[in-house]
């Protein structure tokens, strides 16, 4: 998937993410094809269009193949053809296999696995119909102290499936807003990026109610920028086939955000 921080401030770089928030939504492999998401049980797995199929397809052969979970290990056996073993999307970009406009792939949730399945012709019936965003504001692009956690932090952070997963917190982003000192809690840290997931006051009526993502580079001499007009809608403002972290109360901000992405268009 692309990857959207915001690295800079002038108006030229938020029109740039923004195309490119359009255009990943607007592809073929867009959140807003996926048709289904199937959970594995260690073994077989009969993907098809039989109604009995663990991995059900809308149409297509009663058996297109089999997935089979073996030792940790998943491999796609083919009805007709040489198996093969499949890479899931824990390191990154995942093995996919397709089927005329369907295409399918598998998910690694903490060690549950899920076989993903998506329409890559979706859009000739339901055109995507665009983002809205807040107007770009400077006053959102805000200077952070990078404070370290003594000891860390275990958070526990939910799921839109209600799956808990606990995550270490080494560091926290503290600023002021309205003279009123607040901080978030990052969800990830990388050598190149910090990954925020948050609520604030705009949840659930301008923008979407279960929180927006937002990401920013990696903290310099002890402080982070947090440009929250690059904030983004997560992948399940776009489809219940996502398993995306909900912002723990902690980062549940006490004022407005109005800058980033909106509420979907089409949604309530």
């Amino acid at each position: 998937m692309l990857a959207i921080s915001g690295k800079g401030n002038a108006l030229s770089d938020i029109e740039e993410w923004q195309q490119r928030r359009h255009d990943e939504l607007a592809g073929p492999d867009s959140w807003l094809g996926m048709l289904g998401l199937f959970w594995l049980e260690p073994g077989r797995n009969a993907v098809g269009h039989a109604a009995d199929a663990v991995v059900h397809l809308p149409s297509g052969p009663a058996h297109l193949g089999d997935l089979l979970w073996e030792q940790g290990r998943v491999f796609w056996q083919p009805a007709e053809g040489v198996r093969l073993e499949l890479e899931t999307d824990r390191a990154g970009k995942p093995s996919s296999v397709d089927h005329e406009n369907l295409s399918f792939f598998i998910v690694d949730r903490d060690n549950r696995l899920a076989a993903r399945l998506r329409d890559r012709n979706w859009a000739s019936s339901k055109p995507f119909a665009g983002l809205e965003y807040f107007p770009d504001d400077p006053a959102w692009c805000i200077e952070a102290a990078w404070q370290a956690l003594t000891p860390p932090l275990a958070l526990e952070v939910p799921n839109v499936a209600g799956d808990l997963k606990t995550v270490l917190v080494c560091h926290q982003a503290v600023f002021e807003v309205g003279g009123e000192s607040v901080t978030l809690l990052p969800m990830s840290v990388t050598n190149d990026e910090v990954f925020f997931v948050f609520r604030d006051r705009t949840s659930g009526k301008e923008s979407y109610g279960a929180g927006r993502f937002l990401k920013a580079t990696a903290a310099v001499n002890g402080k982070i920028t947090l440009n929250f007009n690059f904030a983004y809608n997560p992948p399940c403002a776009f489809t219940p086939f996502a398993t995306c972290p909900l912002p723990p109360p902690e980062n549940w901000l006490p004022f407005p955000v109005p800058a980033g992405e909106k509420q979907p268009l089409g949604k309530p």
